[in-house]
C-alpha cells in the first residue's frame, strides 16, 4: 500500500535550515514513492522564517503570534494532520529524513503504535549529552517508559494515538510514556543524529527544570489520575495515624506529670491532625474534580484498540 505521511516540524529561529531540510524530505518522500505533506509551525520565530517558508513548496504553513514553545507547535501540528501517520521531527536538520522509511518499517512489522528514535550516536556538546543522562536516570525512577531517548523529536504516530490528547508544557519529551499509560504499544529503533551545521541551539537548563516537573505531571497521571483520593487520602490518614500517636504521647506525658512546655508534642499533634484533614479534604475534591474531568471532556481512563462483533443470524423456516 502507498504510505500517507504528515511530517511535523516545529521551527523556532531555524530559517538558515528549513529549506535545505524542505529539500531532503522532498527528495525522501519522492524516492519511496509516499503520499505526504509538510507541516512547518513557526514558534514566533525572530528571524526571517515567514519569507523562506512560504517560498517552499509543498509545504503547510502555522505561524504562531508569539513563541509558545515546542510542545504547543507540536500539538498545532498534529491537530493540522490528515494522514494516518504522523512523523515528527526538529528544525534543526540534526535529525535525518532518510531515518523515515527505517520508522515506518519499524512500525508496520511489529504492530507498534509509536515508534521513537534513539540517538545513540548524539552529535551534541557535553553539557546537553550530561543533562540528557540525569533525565534518563530520573525518568526511569520515576516513569519508565522503557524509551532510551524520549528527548529525541524524530518519532512516528498512528494518528488515532492523538484522538483524546493535547499536549501541554514541554509534554512532547514524554509523549511514549503518556501514550503508554492509554495502553499504546510504543517500541524504538536506532536512528542517525547529525551535528547542527547553521543556527543555535534552544536548548537552555529552564527547559529541564520545566521537563522535570512534567515528568512528576506524567507520574501523577499514571498512578493517580482517576483516583487522586488514594493518594491525597492516604496521605491524610497516614497525618492523621501519626497526630494520634502523638496526641497518645502527649497525654501520657500530662499523666506523668511532665510539664508539656518543654516537649514539641502538643505543637506537632495539632500540626499532623489539621495537616491530615487538609489532605483528606483535598483528596476528596480532587476526586471530584477528576470525575468532572472525565465527565466533561471526550477523554477517557482507557483506551479502545478495536471492536469487534460476530452476529449469528438464524433464518426462519418457512
Amino acid at each position: 500500500m502507498k504510505k500517507e505521511i504528515s511530517i511535523i516540524i516545529p521551527a523556532f529561529n531555524e530559517a538558515e535550515n528549513l529549506p535545505e531540510l524542505h529539500k531532503e524530505i522532498v527528495q525522501m518522500c519522492n524516492k519511496n514513492k509516499f503520499t505526504y505533506e509538510i507541516i512547518i509551525i513557526d514558534d514566533g520565530s525572530k528571524d526571517n522564517t515567514t519569507d523562506v517558508v512560504k517560498k517552499l513548496k509543498p509545504v503547510k504553513y502555522i505561524r504562531f503570534r508569539r513563541n509558545f514553545g515546542q510542545t504547543a507547535a507540536m500539538d498545532a501540528g498534529i491537530k493540522k494532520a490528515k494522514y494516518d501517520y504522523i512523523i515528527t521531527m526538529d528544525g534543526d536538520r540534526q535529525n535525518d529524513p532518510n531515518d523515515i522509511p527505517l520508522l515506518i518499517r519499524h512500525l508496520e512489522e511489529n504492530d507498534y503504535d509509536v515508534v521513537s528514535g534513539w540517538r545513540k550516536k548524539r552529535r551534541d556538546n557535553f553539557f546537553k549529552k550530561f543533562v540528557s543522562k540525569g533525565a534518563l536516570m530520573l525518568r526511569k525512577m520515576i516513569i519508565n517508559d522503557g524509551i532510551h531517548d524520549s528527548g529525541c523529536s524524530l518519532k512516528i504516530y498512528k494518528k488515532e494515538c492523538f484522538n483524546h490528547i493535547t499536549l501541554y508544557g514541554e509534554m512532547h519529551r514524554f509523549i511514549p510514556a503518556v501514550l503508554r499509560i492509554k495502553g499504546f504499544k510504543i517500541g524504538e529503533i536506532v536512528v542517525n543524529h547529525r551535528p547542527r551545521v547553521k543556527g543555535k541551539t534552544k536548548y537552555s537548563w529552564q527547559r529541564t527544570i520545566k521537563g522535570f516537573i512534567d515528568m512528576i505531571s506524567v507520574w501523577f497521571w499514571n498512578k493517580y489520575a482517576a483516583r487522586p483520593f488514594h493518594l491525597m487520602g492516604g496521605l491524610g490518614i497516614l497525618f492523621l495515624i501519626s497526630g494520634l500517636l502523638s496526641g497518645l504521647m502527649t497525654l501520657y506525658l500530662y499523666l506523668k506529670g511532665s510539664s508539656l512546655s518543654d516537649t514539641a508534642f502538643p505543637l506537632l499533634t495539632v500540626f499532623l491532625i489539621i495537616t491530615g484533614i487538609q489532605f483528606f479534604i483535598s483528596g476528596i475534591i480532587s476526586d471530584m474534580l477528576s470525575k468532572n474531568y472525565y465527565g466533561s471532556t471526550d477523554d477517557t481512563t482507557y483506551s479502545i484498540k478495536e471492536v469487534f462483533e460476530n452476529k449469528d443470524q438464524k433464518k426462519g423456516k418457512k
